[in-house]
């Protein structure tokens, strides 16, 4: 949210790793992704979101001197190490997905390649960072994907958990394709579009509905949307029938009314008779009230007349799947690759590189996941770096132009939901006699 965020935002047990690192001299470096293991069943793909702010915090990644000092009170670090930190700062490369990427399990998001403490720091708020977003901007796209010629604003800021959550989801969804967000501070910070009218409260804090109507438009005449359901939603309607004459003459022009309860499938219908039969055919109707990809697709199969929706509570917390099944883990240290062997929870060593196939029709057919010196003269390589030596090395995309290359992404998407089985993505044979080789030097070390 463009402010420095303390690097204590992290789970202590980065900071006692980092002492016992620094303790031993283990300062050489080492490579870390960032990825998600497998999808939910009610995810066919992941789009990957968060990087710039992932950027933000590295460039400002410091240790304060109240840091430090909260960090001596506690007392379990020792004083070299805590004199090390008033140093420190992001030394390492980034290489990433672009945001906007559609990938797919075990593909890095992001690998972090730093001295191993530092390293090894970061990874709590980039998983915060990243897991986040991706989940948010993922659920939003099934939004998109249900109601592609549909207005669709973020209305979930009042339900997310926390601040910066409601700020980031209003981003996320908006690379996913939604047109706003009703939360101001994302329009300020990342130019947004803003979209909102009025609450329950204001029509009930006037003595009738009409008289709430007239105040509003008059108050907002270039932004009249007017809230039908407060008391009952189709006399709510023939109150604007009865007004448009009215606000017409004094220049004022209703853009739209708002149902947020009740079947509104069944009301958007009434609502939309009643406005056509006035020759009132240009007021657009807009819904909100719990909305999902599910409740979406119910508008669209019984042909609701629904202009618009705002998107709230189930989307800010993707309440159908609130986590995903996502690590960031040591594939390289000391130029040796890594690898983890436990059961269910193995991973594959070395940074890698991710090569997307294409059909004749430029729709993505398959991944390959590879060492990053491979080449696939035939396919192209998805993960690009942005930083080195702790410094930006390119200029991110505008959050225009990232919506832009989602939209491009999703028009090379199979039909995943019809085909109803996963997106392959397969290692290299590079990739696997490599992996096979880290395990057995694993294996055999611990023996």
């Amino acid at each position: 949210m463009n402010y420095p965020i303390s690097p204590l935002l992290t789970d202590l047990y980065q900071l006692t790793m980092m002492q016992a690192y620094n303790d031993n001299g283990m300062h050489d470096e080492a490579a870390f992704e960032f990825f998600f293991r497998k999808l939910p069943d009610e995810r066919s793909f992941l789009v990957a979101c968060g990087l710039q702010q992932v950027i933000e915090f590295l460039e400002t990644l410091h240790f304060s001197e109240d840091d430090i000092e909260f960090l001596r009170q506690d007392g379990r670090f020792n004083s070299q190490f805590l004199a090390s930190l008033a140093d420190l700062r992001f030394t390492g490369s980034i290489h990433a997905l672009p945001e906007g990427t559609i990938f797919f399990p075990d593909e890095p998001l992001i690998r972090v390649t730093a001295p191993l403490p530092i390293a090894q720091l970061v990874e709590t708020r980039i998983i915060n960072i990243l897991q986040y977003q991706t989940m948010i901007c993922s659920k939003a796209a099934r939004m998109k994907q249900v109601m592609p010629d549909k207005i669709l604003v973020d209305y979930g800021l009042r339900r997310s958990h926390g601040a910066e959550a409601g700020v980031m989801a209003a981003r996320a969804s908006y690379i996913a394709g939604f047109d706003g967000t009703a939360t101001v501070l994302a329009g300020k910070l990342y130019g947004i579009p803003l979209y909102g009218t009025m609450a329950h409260s204001f029509i009930q804090a006037h003595d009738s509905e009409k008289s709430a109507f007239i105040n509003f438009a008059r108050s907002h005449p270039e932004n009249t949307v007017l809230l039908l359901d407060t008391y009952d939603t189709e006399h709510g309607a023939q109150k604007v029938v009865e007004l448009a004459a009215e606000f017409k003459s004094n220049n004022i022009k209703i853009k739209g009314v708002r149902l947020d309860s009740g079947d509104m499938v069944s009301l958007s219908k009434r609502v939309r008779q009643k406005l056509d039969d006035a020759d009132l055919k240009d007021i657009k109707i807009f819904a909100s009230g719990n909305l999902d990809e599910y409740s979406l697709a119910e508008f669209r199969e019984n042909n609701a007349p629904v202009d618009g929706f705002g998107i709230g509570s189930k989307m800010t917390t993707s309440a159908d799947v609130p986590y995903f099944d996502c690590a960031y883990k040591l594939v390289e240290y000391k130029n040796l690759g890594r690898r983890k062997l436990s059961t269910s929870k193995i991973t594959w060593p070395g940074r890698k590189q991710i090569f997307r196939h294409y059909d004749s029709n430029h729709t993505m057919v398959g991944d390959s996941l590879s060492l990053e010196t491979e080449q696939h003269q035939t396919a192209e390589p998805l993960m690009q770096q942005y930083m080195e030596k702790g410094k930006s090395i390119q200029t991110l995309p505008s959050l225009d132009e990232t919506q832009q290359y989602f939209a491009e992404q999703m028009k090379q998407l199979p039909s995943l939901e019809l085909l109803n089985k996963p997106y392959p993505v397969k290692p290299s044979s590079k990739l696997q006699a490599y992996s096979d080789k880290v395990a057995k030097r694993m294996i055999d070390s611990n023996r």
